[in-house]
């Protein structure tokens, strides 16, 4: 089974400094992702990150909306 995770992109790495990066935080933390497949992504963007590599951007409200079914299932995890 594969897993993506939505999270927003706080910041990017220079260009010209190879592939495409950026800082993308999952609910404050903090990973390092490439943005190769979605190279016009931009800080305060949310994507889908897959195994290291944003894979698609979405907009805000389904961001809001994937976070909020994944806190609902560490709930119910929890109970």
């Amino acid at each position: 089974m594969c897993l993506a995770v939505p999270g927003q992109i706080i910041s990017l790495s220079e260009p010209g400094a190879g592939e495409p990066r950026g800082r993308v935080s999952f609910g404050g933390a903090l990973k390092e992702v490439s943005l190769a497949f979605t190279p016009e992504a931009a800080v305060g963007d949310y994507v889908i990150v897959h195994a290291g590599c944003a894979i698609s951007r979405l907009d805000e409200d389904e961001a809001r909306e994937a976070l909020a079914e994944f806190a609902a299932l560490g709930a119910l995890e929890q109970a």
